[in-house]
């Protein structure tokens, strides 16, 4: 057997498979037993790579509390003694590459005798603490924070923030705690408390959810509490603004048969409990009518399915970092009955569904669509009722330029008054003011010509840009009397900076948009800086 891995090796992950040993699928058909398994935390940099080996990387390092070994082990989905099964293997990496305080995760045999298989987990750290001032722009509206946030705290991968934060709608002072794993277990435990100038909000989530694919058994329970004023927007401006006072109290459980034949099917069962309440702000206008008290007290039952066809991919919405991407059909739903006999202040039959696919349409394309669906069914007919829908498609162009297209749109029944389907520079119309167009539906479609550089200034930031053009509208008369433009475009050229050594955002977008549409008072151009999960 090869020796133990130093406890922090290489940085960059390289997905090689050692020579000499089986494949994966090899080793469970020859029914190969888990020996040993090695656990490798990698740094934040390398410095046996000479562009990473100076004070400042070094230095980084040294403050940097690396992930503790146990909270990686407590993610794996295999232990020793048990068969080699590559889709556990394949599962695990997903598992851990969902944690933003691993860059990547990769698992690979080091050795084999025949029998036994020695693993090894290679994780990849990244700086895990923010301690500053942030600031975004979209849509001409700023956001700004001051706060202190820790993604991985004292290593142990629980999250810990406070801070104050001045946005469009509101001053805040937050406080977060979040463990994805309480007490080395599944169970997440999360706690919010934000104290605002409009009001407050309190959060509190503890429960176990279905964390891979073949768990059997989940549930657990939601609260939240919040008082605050909510605005109401038309044309880009704040028209009025209501009190808003809601309790939402979730609880369920769930079950499965867990993986069968490359697919997964779960049932849950649960009990909501959602109360809003409205009220006037004094001295202020409500742009529209107040919206209806409402209180509903309901049972429910879901059902999820999930086809087993995930790869890996490079590129598609992020900058050279491996993206775990769903191939196959995950759909689902949820069907409730509000009474009121069981509290209720209305009888309501209430509904949920979505559905995802995707699709690889040769070796350069590929499509992937998805859609939502949920609403209210009453004495009187269908009641906020809302459908959304959108395709994203990916052609590689070149081996530097990917040609990226998204159409996306959502239509709507009924809405309660306290809802606004809008669309402006925060919604995709990035050449517009945010929230400038509200309606009973919308549509938005963007086209984009992506160029990866392969430029990769300091070892920090991987560099692309893009060229884009994005076209949309809304349709009917939204709550505030406002009627649409009709038909708006802008064009725009951006660049990204695909982070690959923090936890914080993974692609910041640095934009230029100009409106080809709409009033004189509309900016000729607009400057947008925001962080996406999504190129």
């Amino acid at each position: 057997m090869l020796a133990a891995a130093p406890a922090h090796a290489a940085t960059e992950i390289i997905h090689d498979w050692p020579t000499g040993i089986p494949s994966g699928p090899e080793l469970e058909a020859a029914g190969a037993v888990i020996g040993e398994i090695r656990v490798n935390v990698g740094d934040i940099f390398d410095p046996s790579v000479p562009s990473e080996n100076n004070w400042l990387y070094r230095t980084a390092n040294k403050l940097h509390i690396n992930t503790r070994e146990s909270v990686v082990r407590n993610q794996l989905l295999f232990k020793p003694g048990q068969p080699y099964v590559q889709r556990l293997v394949d599962e695990t990496e997903r598992i851990l590459r969902a944690n933003d305080f691993l860059y990547d995760a990769w698992i690979r045999p080091v050795s084999y005798d025949g029998k036994t298989v020695v693993l090894e987990v290679r994780t990849r750290d990244t700086w895990t603490l923010n301690p500053g001032i942030n600031y975004s722009r979209q849509g001409g509206a700023n956001t700004s924070s001051i706060e202190l946030e820790e993604k991985n705290l004292l290593g142990n991968g629980q999250r810990l923030s406070f801070g104050w934060t001045n946005d469009v709608d509101r001053e805040s002072y937050d406080f977060e705690f979040f463990d994805p794993h309480f007490r080395s277990t599944w169970t997440r435990l999360g706690v919010v408390y934000s104290d605002a100038d409009d009001g407050s909000t309190k959060a509190l989530r503890l429960d176990r959810p279905f964390y891979a694919l073949d768990t059997r058994r989940a549930g657990g329970g939601f609260l939240f509490d919040s008082i605050r004023e909510d605005p109401r927007y038309a044309y880009g401006e704040e028209v009025g603004k209501f009190q808003h006072d809601e309790q939402f109290t979730d609880l369920y459980y769930g079950w499965s048969n867990g993986w069968k034949d490359g697919w997964v099917r779960r049932w849950t069962a649960g009990v909501t409990y959602h109360r809003n309440r409205y009220a006037e702000v004094v001295g202020e206008s409500l742009g529209g009518p107040l919206p209806e008290d409402i209180e509903l007290a309901y049972p429910w039952m879901g059902f999820d399915l999930i086809e087993d066809v995930y790869e890996e991919r490079t590129n598609l919405d992020q900058i050279e970092r491996t993206e775990d991407v769903l191939l196959g059909l995950r759909a689902g739903g949820r069907v409730g009955y509000a009474a009121e006999a069981v509290g209720s202040d209305r009888n309501a039959l209430m509904v949920s569904a979505y559905v995802q696919n995707g699709w690889e349409l040769g070796d350069k394309r590929a499509l992937f669509v998805t859609s939502i669906a949920s609403g209210r069914v009453e004495n009187d007919g269908l009641r906020n009722a809302v459908l959304s829908a959108e395709a994203r498609y990916y052609q590689q162009t070149s081996a530097k330029t990917k040609f990226f297209a998204t159409i996306n749109g959502t239509v709507s029944e009924a809405l309660d008054a306290d809802r606004q389907i809008l669309l402006g520079g925060e919604e995709g119309l990035r050449g517009y003011p945010l929230r400038y167009q509200a309606g009973t539906s919308k549509a938005l479609l963007t086209l984009e010509e992506r160029y990866y550089t392969g430029w990769y200034p300091f070892r920090l930031f991987h560099v692309a840009g893009a060229a884009f053009f994005d076209m949309g509208r809304t349709w009917g008369t939204d709550v505030t009397g406002a009627t649409s433009d009709g038909l708006l475009k802008d064009v725009g050229v951006g660049l990204r900076l695909g982070s690959s050594r923090s936890a914080f955002g993974n692609v910041v977008h640095i934009d230029l948009a100009f409106p080809l549409d709409g009033g004189d008072g509309i900016d000729s151009v607009q400057f947008v800086v925001e962080t996406k999960a999504r190129f």
